[in-house]
């Protein structure tokens, strides 16, 4: 075989080896890997400096974030054909042991439920404008198609399908597809304040979107990007819109505060855990069981009836 062959293979041999981790997780791995050598560890590397690492961040990381870390520079190893150093059992029982002493809750974002969100689409209605109208459009599909932020700013208009009773978007890939096999997702038209249906529309016909990303920025002159939004800026997006339609009794909001709120709203309403889990696209029964339990932490509580009960 040439060497042109044996360069072409180990090519595609890279390639299906980065296609087979997501892109997210990819970010995740380099960053972690960057940190630990911006601190002052080198690849490849060894049992001590690692734990070394580990009590240095002990008290200031996460114990999620450390144990993420550890994951990615573990990876390297075994990716570049070296002794993995994180296996050992001694830096496995010390991160057990940070979890133990140093672990703090999981901070999670609020959900934005139909009720918030219903005060901010009225909000949005006022301004009429042509980022109003995004906003609103990007807020309500998010939030009743259950999308994740990358799900939601990659959308083209190639994946839309209009029905009679709403639209069906397809998802060429997610999180939980990452093989590409497809995810589609309908969402209906309302008959109430909100109608993500009428309101995509309105942003497609008033930002003359014929083609490419459902989403874009929009500059200072009213002049919608060819480009789709950056993922990150559906978080900034949302808090913004939150904060002027005087929904802020929410404290930490991001974009997955539509997907929880999604979820915690629609079984409130009456929707089976089945079409919940569906909607949103969760791979894990566990995670949609988490939204319902705390959807209910007020609605069944032991101590409901002893504090509605009326005094002697």
């Amino acid at each position: 075989m040439s060497r042109v062959a044996i360069g072409v293979r180990r090519e595609l041999q890279s390639e299906f080896i980065a296609a087979a981790t997501s892109d997210n997780t990819r970010r995740a791995y380099r960053s972690a890997v960057r940190h630990f050598l911006n601190w002052g560890g080198h690849l490849p590397s060894d049992q001590g400096t690692i734990i070394n690492y580990l009590i240095d961040f002990s008290e200031t990381l996460n114990p999620r974030t450390l144990s993420l870390k550890i994951t990615a520079i573990s990876q390297w190893h075994k990716h570049q054909g070296f002794n993995d150093p994180c296996v050992s059992p001694q830096l496995r029982k010390i991160l057990l042991g940070i979890e133990r002493k140093c672990g703090r809750p999981k901070q999670k974002a609020s959900a934005l439920l139909h009720e918030d969100l219903e005060k901010i689409v009225l909000f949005l209605q006022t301004v009429n404008s042509l980022k109003s109208l995004r906003d609103n459009a990007l807020l309500q599909i998010g939030f009743f198609g259950g999308f994740r932020r990358s799900e939601l700013v990659n959308l083209k208009l190639e994946n839309l399908k209009w029905e009679r009773d709403g639209v069906l978007i397809l998802l060429p890939k997610s999180k939980t597809d990452q093989t590409g096999a497809g995810i589609s997702k309908a969402i209906p038209y309302g008959k109430g304040v909100c109608c993500p249906c009428a309101a995509l529309k309105k942003w497609l016909d008033s930002a003359e979107i014929s083609d490419g990303y459902l989403f874009s920025g929009i500059n200072k002159w009213g002049q919608v990007a060819n480009t789709g939004l950056n993922a990150a800026s559906v978080n900034a997006i949302l808090s913004d819109c939150a904060e002027q339609a005087g929904v802020d009794h929410l404290l930490k909001l991001s974009s997955h505060s539509l997907r929880r709120g999604m979820a915690t709203s629609a079984y409130r309403a009456g929707a089976s855990f089945r079409d919940i889990k569906r909607q949103g696209g969760w791979r894990f029964d566990g995670t949609v069981q988490g939204y319902i339990e705390e959807a209910d932490q007020f609605a069944e509580n032991a101590m409901s009836g002893l504090l509605t009960k009326s005094s002697p």
